[in-house]
């Protein structure tokens, strides 16, 4: 067996803890210290087999304090055997306090809306490095199938660069795909190095490094041509541990500063729909004139021109051109054959 530490990848403070969380609400019998270190990602990749890992018990020791602080409770198991040996402790999160009541039920609307929400779980409710430790963490005391699937939902994203780029951020790699931008003929490849995934808006960003471009750039996943591949020889650039709340805040800002004026037919299912979107919406019956935020021009122009005479564009000029665009293109492709000839 190896008396060395594996390579160290990139494991965050909250990746660690999450991992640590759900291995010893999994577990019914308990965690040793041992078991924990050389399992758990976050420590396994720094513990050495029948070598010096006093700096790791450490982190372990500062990793109980930070979970108590947040309120979970950390039991302690000792051995009937073996009374009063710290090095023979287990741990263990106790399971029954995260079941729901059995007076507790949800309604089918409510449930329909906890699934929505799992959308933003599904890969990336655990990294691959964690999905491996659990595998592993099966044969120190969790039940068949337990962990993940009691505290993971299964509901699966639609893009299929999801998957790809989610590992390449757990490996560190640079990948380079095609990308498909609106008004463009044909797509361009794009070198990347991923540094976060986030949905925003009910659609899937990522957020990395563009190595040609040498700044960082957010990308549509649904814009992604074809698959994601790993470019060899190449090591993704250090990120900080905040990319995801980055990519956000710059989301954020572009929402807010991009502002469209229309009007909606009253009583249209446009004005139900975008009503409820609206900058201004405060319950009451939706108005005609309606002010909306958006991150994409060319998404809210696709949206906007499939409600057809139900929608008009005041501000801005360039959204307005866009869904006339939309409107003309719909027009000549229905037009008889004869009257294009």
């Amino acid at each position: 067996m190896s008396t060395t530490p594996e390579p160290i990848n990139r494991v965050t403070v909250e990746e660690r803890l999450f991992s640590l969380v759900l291995a010893l609400i999994a577990t019914e019998n308990g965690l040793t210290k041992a078991d924990i270190l050389s399992t758990v990602q976050g420590y396994r990749q720094r513990y050495v087999h029948s070598g010096d890992n006093a700096s790791l018990e450490r982190q372990f020791e500062r990793d109980k304090d930070d979970i108590r602080e947040l309120g979970i409770p950390l039991e302690t198991v000792e051995q009937p055997e073996d009374p009063g040996n710290n090095r023979n402790l287990r741990y263990r999160i106790p399971k029954g306090l995260y079941e729901l009541p059995t007076d507790v039920s949800f309604s089918g609307d409510e449930l329909m809306l906890l699934k929505l929400a799992a959308t933003v779980w599904k890969e990336g409710s655990l990294s691959a490095e964690s999905r491996r430790a659990l595998t592993k963490l099966n044969a120190l005391g969790g039940a068949d199938g337990d962990p993940v699937l009691g505290y993971a939902p299964t509901l699966r994203v639609r893009e299929a660069s999801f998957e790809p780029l989610s590992k390449a951020m757990d490996r560190g790699h640079v990948v380079s795909f095609l990308y498909l931008k609106p008004g463009e003929a044909a797509p361009r490849r794009r070198k990347v190095a991923p540094r976060a995934v986030v949905q925003h808006e009910s659609r899937w960003h990522l957020f990395g490094t563009d190595l040609d471009a040498g700044a960082t750039r957010t990308f549509l996943l649904s814009r992604i041509v074809g698959p994601v591949t790993v470019v060899p020889d190449l090591v993704a650039p250090e990120s900080g541990p905040d990319a995801g709340q980055t990519a956000l805040a710059e989301l954020d800002a572009l929402f807010t500063a991009n502002v469209a004026e229309i009007e909606v037919l009253p009583g249209s299912d446009a004005a139900v729909r975008l009503g409820k979107r609206a900058a201004d919406a405060s319950g009451a019956q939706p108005t005609a004139a309606l002010v909306l935020h958006y991150t994409d021009l060319n998404i809210l122009a696709d949206e906007l021109a499939g409600f057809g005479p139900e929608v008009f564009v005041h501000a801005p000029q360039a959204l307005r051109d866009a869904v006339l665009d939309r409107l003309l293109c719909v027009r000549d492709a229905h037009e008889p054959l004869e009257a294009r000839s």
